[in-house]
């Protein structure tokens, strides 16, 4: 049995994986939830262009100037970048929510407009 990792390492998603996600549809929607624990919404940037969405996590603890540090391990500096590629959605209306460490991104697929066209045969005479 191969890993399921393999079936993920195809450009879906590029980034840090220590941030885990869910991709599933729902009522028409593209929806992206994420992990995101020891980050606040102030951390997050997300934007879209031509359907692929890009979220990055940065945190950067600033240091007390009042301390003086004899050892220090909770200081720290990180940046993860996760991107997705949602295809043909409505980058308008895309929303995003952020409760509890959890980041919620929804996009709603554009619906899809019926080009098929049905050509009558005349009788020829």
């Amino acid at each position: 049995m191969l890993p399921s990792r393999l079936f993920f390492d195809d450009g879906f998603f590029k980034g840090d994986e220590s941030i885990k996600s869910d991709v599933y549809e729902k009522d028409g929607k593209l929806v992206v939830e994420m992990e995101a624990p020891g980050y606040t919404k102030d951390d997050i940037d997300i934007s879209v262009d031509k359907g692929t969405l890009s979220i990055t996590f940065e945190k950067n603890d600033e240091e007390e100037e009042n301390k003086k540090y004899l050892h220090r391990e909770r200081k720290s500096y990180s940046r993860v970048s996760r991107s997705f590629y949602l295809g043909d959605v409505n980058e308008e209306e895309i929303d995003a929510s952020f409760k509890n460490g959890i980041l919620v991104v929804t996009a709603p697929k554009k619906k899809e407009i019926e080009t098929k066209k049905t050509i009558s045969i005349k009788d020829s005479e």
